[in-house]
């Protein structure tokens, strides 16, 4: 035989302390989910859970209300008592299906006379109420007046003798509420007779409940569990661990979410060892997490010479980079913590611009997911202004822009396997900053409509350029670090700078806390580094030239080393400069012939010379 769930959420504690000192409580959250009894294990709906709640409670009344039956019974099945119709003060029961919004003949007035009276202890559940209105800011006069009677019936509240109980108990008005904010401020805030209480999703406690003794088995096809139990039989601690992940994995989740998962790790006969991606299927509609892809494990032992191919002169980063990356492939983020949904991983480029700090993660992007466009960047500059985090994450109910949701939570429903890129973020205002925070921490965020989006599956890159300048005392920027510079040197001032702007001009330190140890400083491209980009480059053009216009094109020494010179001579602006030089030094002069010479398909050209020094360059070029 099974053993019942025995533990006891939070809210129904606190309900059942405050139903003997508030007589209006108003419950909101997760108020359509199904709740278990504690002594039986039973689920059940909301409504039929408090009628057993307060029915043990003593009283001799339960009954609920909504807009669109009236009166009913909270227990399917049953009748409205007619000693409520006569507490209520109404003609008959037929009466008793009222309209919400007025002064008189009302659900509201039928309450307030119920709730009121001293002969039998009343419950009424005002279930839906969100829903009796349209605006909680814009009511009508009636509605006014209807959400007044419920307050003069919290007010004048009556006080019962419970023969089941020998205690006396106070008539109690509930309502059940989405939100808080779906009613109106001024009949809940500051307000002596009323508690609201936040009904939760189920706890880590009662999370674990479903995973206790003989629950476990629901999870699975009975063949698959018979065949795969006997192993963690012999092995206790490798299934604790598989649970322990699970009861992280769905935090948040309800307990019809939970309902279906089971039901789906079974159907799809998931074994033990893989029962947590059930959680990816439920919420991606995916059953293979790239991130436990074998041939993940073989790209990544060959991932330093990939990310070298597309990004040069960075061998100390992308180590660094690598790392990170290799354990959040193993599954190893975050173990020091006890959060299952963080993302896969956290990384702070920070160095010079133009030295390969988005190449970086566009190539991340290819080698993780397959294809670079899985890297998602979101230029920070451009939510500077205070409200931008309504953009990023969604603009609240009522707000311009709320059917679209946020930029952000978007884009990651839409790819939840992906590199998201928040370039310069320095740039961005405080208040998306303090949205980073629970992100990073919980790999999680509500947007404004109320969608639940993780990013548990992502790895999250910030990108900047702290300090590698600093302002002096007349506005004016200065280079504080140069590439005159040793490496090591470049790395020490700018770590040093990029705590400094968090912890001192930012003032949150708990962000940086939440990046750790993952700054990953990108170096000043040198004359070697330079030299293998405009290599990179030019073999681009090249290729490119013959594939589309079957154009070959020949470089000769002379002209790719006046090519070199002057790249060498303009590397502040790191490979960004690079790209600059060959767009004026070759490409503008190499079209130009062509375009004059009518040269543009089917030909051998060959580059002899370049002349820099001249405005514009000038080219020597041979055909054939």
């Amino acid at each position: 035989m099974r053993e019942t769930v025995s533990c006891i959420s939070k809210w129904h504690r606190e309900l059942d302390l405050f139903c003997q000192l508030k007589p209006l409580i108003v419950l909101e959250g997760n108020i359509l989910d199904v709740y278990t009894w504690h002594e039986s294990g039973v689920d059940m709906p909301l409504c039929m859970y408090l009628h057993r709640l307060f029915s043990e409670r003593g009283y001799e009344i339960v009954v609920k209300y909504d807009g669109i039956d009236g009166f009913m019974p909270a227990l399917p099945g049953g009748g409205i008592p007619e000693a409520f119709v006569r507490a209520a003060g109404a003609e008959s029961l037929e009466a008793l299906q009222a309209p919400f919004a007025g002064a008189q003949e009302t659900a509201a007035m039928y309450v307030k006379n119920a709730v009121a009276q001293n002969d039998h202890s009343t419950v009424v559940i005002m279930d839906m109420a969100s829903r009796y209105q349209v605006s909680p800011g814009s009511l009508s006069q009636a509605q006014v007046d209807s959400y007044t009677n419920l307050l003069k019936a919290a007010q004048s509240a009556g006080q019962v003798y419970s023969e089941k109980t020998g205690q006396v108990t106070l008539n109690l008005l509930v309502l059940i509420v989405n939100k808080l904010n779906d009613i109106p401020a001024w009949f809940y805030l500051d307000n002596p007779y009323v508690k609201t209480i936040h009904v939760t999703t189920p706890t880590k406690e009662e999370r674990s409940a479903m995973l206790a003794g003989d629950h476990f088995r629901d999870f699975f096809d009975r063949d698959v569990y018979e065949r795969d139990i006997p192993y963690y039989r012999e092995r206790p601690e490798e299934l604790k661990k598989i649970k322990e992940k699970f009861i992280g994995v769905t935090e948040g989740f309800t307990k019809l979410e939970l309902r279906n998962l089971i039901r789906l790790c079974s159907e799809e006969r998931f074994p033990v060892s893989r029962m947590n991606e059930v959680v990816d299927l439920y919420r991606y509609g995916i059953r293979e997490n790239p991130w436990s892809d074998e041939g993940l494990r073989e790209k990544l032992r060959e991932g330093e010479r990939f990310l070298e191919e597309r990004v040069k002169g960075q061998p100390a980063a992308l180590r660094r980079v690598l790392n990170v990356i290799k354990r959040a492939a193993a599954g190893m983020s975050g173990l020091q913590h006890s959060s299952h949904t963080k993302p896969r991983g956290i990384l702070f480029f920070a160095g010079p611009t133009g030295t390969g700090k988005t190449e970086t993660a566009k190539a991340l992007a290819e080698l993780l997911f397959g294809d670079e466009s899985r890297c998602i960047r979101f230029d920070m500059s451009e939510y500077a202004q205070e409200h931008s985090d309504q953009r990023l994450l969604g603009a609240p109910p009522g707000y311009v822009g709320y059917e679209a949701g946020g930029q952000l939570t978007n884009a990651v429903r839409e790819n939840p396997f992906s590199i998201l890129l928040f370039d310069e973020i320095e740039k961005a205002h405080g208040s998306i900053l303090d949205k980073f925070l629970q992100i990073l921490e919980d790999g999680r965020m509500t947007d404004g409509q109320g969608r639940t989006v993780y990013f548990s599956e992502t790895v999250i890159i910030f990108t900047s350029n702290l300090g590698i300048y600093r302002r002096e005392a007349n506005g004016n920027r200065v280079l504080q670090v140069g590439p005159e510079e040793p490496y090591e040197r470049v790395e020490e001032k700018v770590r040093a700078a990029v705590s400094d702007y968090f912890k001192s001009e930012l003032g949150r330190p708990e962000l940086l806390n939440r990046i750790g140890e993952n700054i990953v400083v990108f170096d000043f491209i040198r004359e070697a580094a330079a030299g293998k980009i405009l290599d990179r480059q030019l073999e681009g053009i090249i290729r490119k030239l013959h594939d589309d216009n079957r154009v070959t094109l020949v470089l000769e020494e002379k002209a790719l080393a006046v090519l070199s010179e002057k790249v060498c001579r303009n590397l502040e602006n790191g490979g960004r400069g690079v790209g600059n030089v060959v767009e004026e030094a070759f490409l503008n002069p190499l079209a130009a012939y062509m375009l004059d010479h009518d040269l543009l398909q089917n030909c051998r050209l060959r580059v002899c010379g370049i002349n820099a020094e001249a405005s514009p360059v000038t080219m020597e070029i041979e055909e054939g």
